[in-house]
């Protein structure tokens, strides 16, 4: 696949992402009865938080400091929870859904731009997981909340199992677009039959 086509596609996930992600965190920070302002804050920290973090490990601008789409989505995403804010509030399953879906899209992302830095696997691997986490975690802090990724429930897991797909997939020949898909669906898959099914890491004793 040609480089253009592989930023067009790093480009679309991103934005995608972004929205996604930006819904999860409005959606809760109206849950928690934030303004508009800082539902809009704590959407925005939550799409850009994971990328901006992998940007500055890897040494380049946070793209979204380049690039006005992610301020876009994140509007886009608060007229979103605005418009529909009766049907998402006490929805769990919809904040769910979309948590999930910008975990995997940003993992993809974080993987396929590490890639252009020849780093080791493992790197990517890294910064796929940071990517798809660190957004998370910024928005559960910022919400008083303990992050996912300290709970029992698979989170950075799943970006990590969804990782070292993408390269089985990319050894055996497959193409980024097709390695990313299949990164992804693993991702999301791994996250439903988790929960569904209440599989999670197990948990420190406490001392006696």
């Amino acid at each position: 696949m040609a480089m253009m086509d592989i930023n067009n596609m790093i480009v679309i996930i991103d934005a995608i992402g972004a929205f996604v992600f930006a819904i999860s965190g409005i959606r809760m920070a109206a849950n928690k009865g934030f303004d508009l302002f800082g539902a809009f804050v704590v959407g925005f920290a939550t799409a850009i938080g994971g990328g901006t973090l992998r940007d500055l490990l890897l040494g380049v601008t946070p793209v979204w400091m380049t690039n006005s789409i992610y301020v876009s989505m994140t509007i886009l995403a608060l007229v979103f929870v605005v418009v529909f804010r009766k049907r998402l509030i006490h929805m769990n399953v919809t904040f769910f859904i979309f948590d999930t879906f910008g975990l995997a899209l940003y993992t993809v992302v974080g993987i396929e731009k590490t890639l252009a830095y020849d780093f080791p696997w493992w790197v990517p691997i890294a910064m796929g997981t940071m990517g798809g986490a660190a957004g998370g975690i910024i928005r559960d802090v910022l919400l008083a909340e303990v992050p996912l990724i300290f709970k029992k429930e698979i989170y950075a897991t799943a970006c990590i199992l969804g990782g070292v797909i993408f390269f089985i997939c990319d050894s055996l020949g497959a193409n980024q677009l097709v390695s990313g898909f299949v990164c992804a669906g693993v991702v999301v898959v791994s996250r439903v039959l988790a929960v569904r099914y209440g599989i999670s890491i197990p948990k420190l004793k406490k001392e006696d």
